[in-house]
């Protein structure tokens, strides 16, 4: 039966939900006029320059940082999750040669569904708060391996198979590259990987929660959060911040090539941010990590923020543009040996366990996430014209 709203009924919301809270959450908060975000009630920032991201994974998931003898007990069960099943492994060619020139991260979606199929995920609502854990944690677990596999079978290599004596940014890179990274560059990406794992109710992360709170299993979910992900306006940036550099060159032509697209209104990509008005505490600890790094790139990365900002405050005045996380991300990855083709699945490797915080905390609550739209076509009803 239809229900007509009356239009006092409806409650008019900002384009894109802008500034409306949609939900209670204990997993984290992003405070964008403080240049400030954290996990539970941790400094992100803080968490990525001092613990592993198995710890960051326990806290997001169990909600606490475990001990040392705890968190090795969860990063050895983890790392015992990365292998896939048969069924995935033999499906793997397939779906990399259907997925052409879309990569890993579209791949991955397919991938995901069916690892849930081979693993027997139920429905959240279904199921109890443990075993809805761990099939986060399987889903999680085999994120890595899938979106190595899939990128490697793209390029006509191998798959790697994971190792379970790596942590689980050095395995990462281990299975894309099929060489153990040295120290600097594991902890560089775990870093990276740590400050990108959640960042309040971003498109993808909602998409996750929508889906959680129609009941559907762990894999439906990451699949759709992956599928929000894929969009270039969410997930696309930190290659594209690299262009620029490219497309820039030497320092004496930042500032023409600068000026010319900002008075054309073009965006500068890695530049600006959605929520914050400061700088971007991400961009600032991913600035530090690739200054460990040194050299020419990182250099003339660090001179162009310099000049694009003074230029964006000369020309937008009143406007804080800053370096987003993408930016510095974008460097910091290219400087551990990631093909850009693999920048977004890399941030997804990442995301997976804060969207898994999120659909945890989603199944939590029995009720749909079902909003409204107004209807603005032809006034209804109208008689149905007579087929010719």
């Amino acid at each position: 039966m239809s229900v007509n709203r009356s239009a006092s009924a409806l409650v008019e919301v900002p384009r894109g939900l802008a500034g409306v809270v949609v939900a209670d959450t204990r997993i984290g908060d992003v405070r964008g006029r403080e240049g400030f975000y954290h996990y539970r009630q941790y400094s992100a920032v803080d968490l990525a320059r001092t613990r592993t991201f198995e710890d960051v994974w326990h806290l997001l998931v169990h909600g606490d940082l475990p001990d040392a003898g705890r968190s090795a007990a969860f990063a050895h069960r983890t790392a015992a999750l990365r292998r896939l099943p048969d069924e995935v492994r033999v499906a793997l060619p397939a779906i990399a040669a259907a997925g052409g020139r879309s990569g890993p991260l579209a791949g991955m979606r397919t991938a995901l569904s069916l690892l849930g199929a081979a693993k027997g995920f139920r429905p959240v609502y279904d199921v109890d708060a443990g075993q809805r854990r761990e099939d986060t944690l399987v889903a999680a677990a085999a994120v890595p391996t899938l979106l190595t596999a899939l990128h490697r079978l793209g390029k006509g290599l191998e798959p790697v198979e994971p190792r379970e004596d790596l942590p689980y940014a050095a395995n990462y890179l281990y299975m894309l590259t099929g060489s153990v990274p040295d120290d600097q560059r594991a902890r560089a990406v775990e870093q990276y990987l740590i400050s990108t794992i959640d960042h309040g109710f971003n498109a993808s992360t909602f998409t996750a929660r929508v889906i959680a709170s129609t009941g559907a299993d762990v894999a439906a979910c990451l699949a759709g959060a992956v599928a929000a992900l894929s969009g270039p306006l969410h997930g696309g940036a930190p290659s594209r911040a690299l262009d620029t550099l490219d497309a820039i060159g030497t320092p004496d032509r930042i500032d023409a090539w600068v000026r010319e697209r900002v008075l054309a209104g073009e965006r500068i990509m890695g530049f600006g941010h959605a929520v914050y008005r400061t700088e971007d505490p991400r961009s600032r600890m991913l600035r530090e990590v690739a200054q460990q790094f040194g050299g020419p790139r990182v250099d003339f990365a660090v001179e162009v923020e310099r000049r694009v900002e003074a230029i964006l405050a000369e020309l937008k005045p009143g406007r804080e543009l800053h370096t987003n996380v993408e930016y510095y991300a974008g460097v910091v990855m290219e400087r551990c040996g990631l093909p850009r083709e693999m920048f977004t699945p890399t941030f997804a490797a990442a995301r997976v366990v804060g969207w898994s915080a999120n659909i945890l905390e989603q199944a939590e609550d029995t009720k749909i996430i079902r909003p409204v739209a107004r209807y603005v076509g032809p006034e209804a009803p109208v008689a149905v014209p007579e087929s010719a």
